[in-house]
């Protein structure tokens, strides 16, 4: 595997250089009113080719005009960027007429005047070099696949879908991406929330029961954002702790866990909430792989969790 390239690695402010790129479409409706007509609705996800910090926002359709009204909400809440990425070619998600849709507003004369005004430079991908736009795509994959398995066929309103989805933006930039230190006490963790608020993101307070949240909640839509958003959690959580373990053949030996290590313990816990802990003591095996290993929490409590559940989180130089 190569190295990263220049623009991905170097010291820079966050989103100044940004990958873009649309997902879609959902069926929202204007307000909840019986008969009320269903549209579409699609999003478009800026992410940062540094932090890998996420920015969402909802359209109303692909056209030119909603796509730049989209770029400005965000350089107004992000600053403004220096370089923009996409791709070019064939090998977009969707279907045809969506895919020319896409190129027509990223490629359009409007467009591209309106990235001069905010001399911003725009870098196309090569066609049939989707592996090159792989940080956009995941965002998308996690962002778009989640959510349709999630609100399936609920039809919310464009309001509570912009709820969700900036629900879902602090889900994916809570995540964990290094240890703060190598200190045992400190179980502190560098999220992408960290470099765009100087700290770590958090939510409003909720029950994580779904039968609790019904019952509490005066307003039912309201409880099925909450519940979507709670829903939402527990899917992302499940599937970035398992991209963190590694499923490839075992032809080279893998390190094993060490005392000191800061690791994220994969059990249910609350939405933006990844538990972590220090390893205290292991427990190798008659061939030297540790499988076991006692954990100290934050809370001072030493649980004994099989190695499979824990996944180290890399310190940070």
């Amino acid at each position: 595997m190569g190295n990263l390239p220049s623009f991905r690695i170097s010291q820079i402010k966050p989103f100044s250089r940004t990958g873009v790129d649309f997902a879609g479409p959902f069926q929202v409706k204007a307000a909840m009113i019986r008969k009320i007509k269903v549209t579409k609705a699609y999003i478009c996800i800026f992410v940062c080719m540094v932090t890998t910090a996420v920015h969402i926002e909802l359209v109303s359709d692909l056209s030119t005009p909603l796509f730049i009204a989209a770029l400005d909400r965000f350089i107004g809440r992000r600053g403004r960027c220096t370089d923009i990425y996409s791709d070019c070619g064939t090998n977009f998600i969707g279907t045809n007429r969506y895919l020319q849709e896409v190129y027509s507003i990223l490629k359009g004369p409007r467009c591209v005047e309106n990235a001069v005004d905010n001399q911003i430079r725009w870098h196309f991908n090569p066609p049939a070099s989707p592996h090159m736009g792989g940080l956009w795509e995941a965002a998308v994959k996690s962002t778009k696949t989640l959510l349709l398995r999630i609100i399936q066929d609920r039809v919310l309103t464009y309001e509570e879908l912009n709820t969700v989805l900036h629900r879902v933006e602090s889900t994916l930039n809570s995540r964990p991406l290094s240890s703060m230190s190598s200190d045992p006490n400190d179980f502190q963790v560098l999220t992408a929330g960290h470099f765009l608020t100087m700290a770590p993101l958090v939510s409003v307070p909720a029950p994580h029961d779904p039968v609790e949240l019904s019952s509490i909640s005066r307003s039912k839509r309201w409880s099925l954002i909450q519940q979507i958003h709670q829903h939402f959690w527990i899917r992302w959580q499940r599937e970035y702790v398992l991209s963190l373990h590694e499923r490839s053949k075992w032809t080279r030996p893998n390190p094993n866990l060490q005392v000191g290590d800061l690791v994220l313990v994969n059990e249910p816990s609350a939405p933006l909430t990844w538990p972590t802990a220090r390893v205290v003591e292991v427990h190798p095996g008659a061939d030297g792989i540790v499988r076991v290993a006692k954990v100290k929490l934050s809370t001072g409590k030493i649980y004994t969790r099989p190695s499979v559940k824990l996944c180290p989180l890399p310190l940070s130089d």
